[in-house]
C-alpha cells in the first residue's frame, strides 16, 4: 500500500478523536455552562490538557492529506472512492460512535480519575445526558466534513480532466482542439467531378467538338 492510500485511508480515523474530544467539552459546557472547567478540574479530568497537543497535532495531518489530495485533483487525479453511504446514514453511524467513544471514556475515568463518579451514573449522571445531542451535533459536522471533502476533490478533478488528458506517467498535457471546416467548392480546390470534353464527340452540354486539325 502506498503512503498516498494509507493517508488517504486514515484521514477519516484521525478526525474521530478531536470528534470525541469536541463532544467530551461540549458535555460539560452545556450541563455547567460557565462552571465547566471547574467541573473538569473536580472530577479528575486534568489529564486532558497534555491531549490538546495530539489533537492538534491530528488535525494537522488531516488538513496536510487533503492539501495534498487537492493538489492531485487540481491535476486532474482523484483516487478517492464515493461513499456508499448517505449524509443521513454516514451522520447516524457518526453520532453512534461518538456516544459510544464517551461512554468508554467516562466509564475508564470513573475507575482510574481521581474524584469522577463511577458507573453509569459518572456516564449519564449530572448531566451525561447531554453527550447525547452534543454527539449528534458533531457527528453532523463530522459526516459534512467527510462528504464535504470528497465532494470537493471529486468536483476539482473532473472539471480539470475536462480540459486535460492525463498520459502514462502522470504528465498532463493540453487535450488538442478539434476545428470543424467547412468543405471548399470543388473548383476551388481545383478539382471537378465532371471529366474534360471527349474529343470528336459531344460535349456533355450536347454541342459537337470538332477534332483540331
Amino acid at each position: 500500500m502506498s503512503a498516498r492510500t494509507r493517508i488517504s485511508r486514515t484521514a477519516p480515523v484521525a478526525l474521530l478523536p478531536p470528534a470525541v474530544f469536541a463532544v467530551h467539552q461540549l458535555r460539560y459546557v452545556l450541563a455547567y455552562g460557565s462552571g465547566a472547567g471547574a467541573e473538569l478540574q473536580r472530577t479528575g479530568h486534568s489529564y486532558l490538557h497534555s491531549v490538546v497537543p495530539w489533537i492538534v497535532l491530528l488535525l494537522a495531518l488531516v488538513v496536510g492529506g487533503f492539501l495534498r489530495a487537492l493538489g492531485r485533483a487540481f491535476s486532474g487525479h482523484t483516487s478517492l472512492p464515493r461513499y456508499t453511504l448517505s449524509f443521513a446514514a454516514l451522520w447516524l453511524a457518526c453520532a453512534g460512535a461518538l456516544v459510544a467513544v464517551f461512554i468508554c471514556q467516562e466509564l475508564l475515568e470513573g475507575v482510574f480519575a481521581t474524584g469522577h463518579p463511577a458507573g453509569w451514573i459518572g456516564v449519564f449522571g449530572y448531566g451525561g445526558w447531554w453527550s447525547i445531542p452534543a454527539a449528534a451535533c458533531v457527528g453532523m459536522v463530522l459526516a459534512a466534513v467527510l462528504h464535504g471533502a470528497r465532494w470537493v476533490l471529486a468536483e476539482v478533478a473532473r472539471r480539470r480532466s475536462g480540459t486535460r488528458v492525463i498520459c502514462g506517467r502522470g504528465v498532463s498535457v493540453p487535450r488538442p482542439v478539434v476545428f470543424a471546416s467547412a468543405p471548399l467548392a470543388p473548383l476551388a480546390s481545383g478539382w471537378s467531378d465532371r471529366g474534360p470534353p471527349r474529343l470528336g464527340g459531344q460535349s456533355a452540354s450536347g454541342y459537337p467538338v470538332t477534332r483540331p486539325a
